[in-house]
């Protein structure tokens, strides 16, 4: 094992503070950690859909690579974008503790998904999360988004602050709003006058002025504003973990999800180190491997490997450690929402792999193979409009 680990990352902002995460657990026990920035396809493509790839790790196979090739030791990655199947010559050789797993709802207002008006547009890259969102309030439309945390932030928050900025500008009788809004303001009947009365109503709705209000505005909502958008989304919903890790979590007004409805994907919120040399794995899994939340993603991974879903069926699966037994709550949905198989279960934890793996058995018989294959056949064929993205929204 050389002095120095390479360890192999994305380049986004997320991806790198996730893998400073594992660095510094490293560097705890005295082991210095260089960052290698990876391109992965799924950077490479940002337009598509992951399911489009053909099949999942669009956005860790690259990074993989890096370490059969020798040309890392090790690459980090969100466990939720690694596939179930297994690694040929590649083990997960830690899973450091989990950040809080569920999904929010980001509204500018702190709205809930129960408080939003029919008709609302929310915006997913999650086929799972729009699935759980149609279920819950079939009247709202769901609409795809992409991109990491910021950029999704920056696309909600961007009409709404520009709409704002514009209102300040023709308070102010800035020329150039004055003009947006029209060359009749000048026309007979004394328009001219009440435009200018209008304005000075207007005027007194703000106590600061338009570069006062600029100011105060956070690095999140300067970038909005400079951001066009071609859908407008009155929400968003994110991974909470996500949020978090990108420091953006009290940036914005959010509301978490309930977990018995909105079942989280597995491994949401958990990061994975891979490697290859039996050295490096030893020292990964000493400094930072969590083995309660090891042992959580293992119930959840075994579930989505044994239903066979990959990243083109919603399937919600989580696992909470609780003394002796792993509480599971499974939830798997059509595409549109209208038909689901969910349960949940207290499995022992001395056997909790097996114990999942029926448990997924239990699940298929359900009628959940029968959905499954339904979400495949509609990602084939093109008929689905969103899918899990494996981005940077956790």
């Amino acid at each position: 094992m050389t002095e120095t680990l390479r360890l192999a990352t994305r380049g986004s902002d997320l991806a790198l503070r996730q893998a400073e995460t594992v660095r510094e657990a490293l560097s705890s026990r005295r082991r210095d950690v260089e960052l290698r920035q990876v391109e992965t396809r799924g950077d490479q493509i940002p337009d598509e859909l992951i399911h489009r790839l053909g099949k999942t790790g669009a956005f860790v196979r690259a990074l993989d690579e890096e370490v059969l090739a020798g040309d890392a030791d090790l690459a980090v990655h969100s466990l939720k974008d690694l596939p179930t199947e297994e690694m040929a010559d590649l083990v997960v050789a830690g899973v450091p503790e989990r950040a809080p797993s569920g999904d929010v709802v980001v509204h500018p207002d702190g709205f809930g998904i129960e408080d939003l008006p029919s008709g609302a547009v929310v915006g997913t890259g999650s086929l799972r999360r729009g699935a759980q969102i149609r279920a819950a309030r079939p009247d709202l439309t769901v609409e795809p988004i992409r991109g990491n945390v910021d950029t999704r932030l920056e696309k909600l928050l961007a009409p709404g602050l520009q709409a704002e900025h514009e209102r300040r500008l023709i308070a102010s009788g800035e020329e150039s709003a004055l003009t947006a809004e029209g060359d009749g303001a000048e026309d007979e009947g004394g328009e001219g006058d009440e435009a200018e009365t209008d304005s000075d109503e207007i005027d007194e709705e703000f106590d600061r002025t338009v570069e006062e209000w600029f100011d105060s505005l956070s690095d999140l909502e300067r970038a909005a504003m400079e951001r066009r958008v071609e859908t407008e989304y009155d929400a968003v919903v994110l991974a909470e973990a996500g949020l978090r890790r990108s420091n953006l979590f009290h940036e914005v007004e959010t509301t978490r999800l309930p977990r018995e409805e909105f079942v989280p994907a597995a491994g949401q919120g958990a990061i994975a180190v891979t490697a290859s040399d039996p050295e490096v794995i030893e020292a990964v899994r000493d400094a930072v491997d969590h083995s309660r939340t090891r042992v959580a993603v293992t119930v959840e991974r075994t579930v989505l490997g044994e239903l066979n879903g990959g990243c083109v069926a919603p399937i919600g699966v989580s696992a909470m450690v609780q003394g002796e037994h792993v509480h599971v709550r499974a939830r798997i949905l059509s595409t549109d929402g209208t038909e689901e198989v969910a349960d949940t279960r207290d499995l022992p934890i001395r056997s909790h792999a097996t114990a999942a793996a029926e448990f997924a058995a239990d699940l298929a018989e359900r009628g959940a193979d029968d959905l499954i294959a339904e979400a495949r056949e509609a990602a084939e064929t093109g008929e689905d409009s969103e899918a899990e993205t494996g981005e940077d929204d956790e």
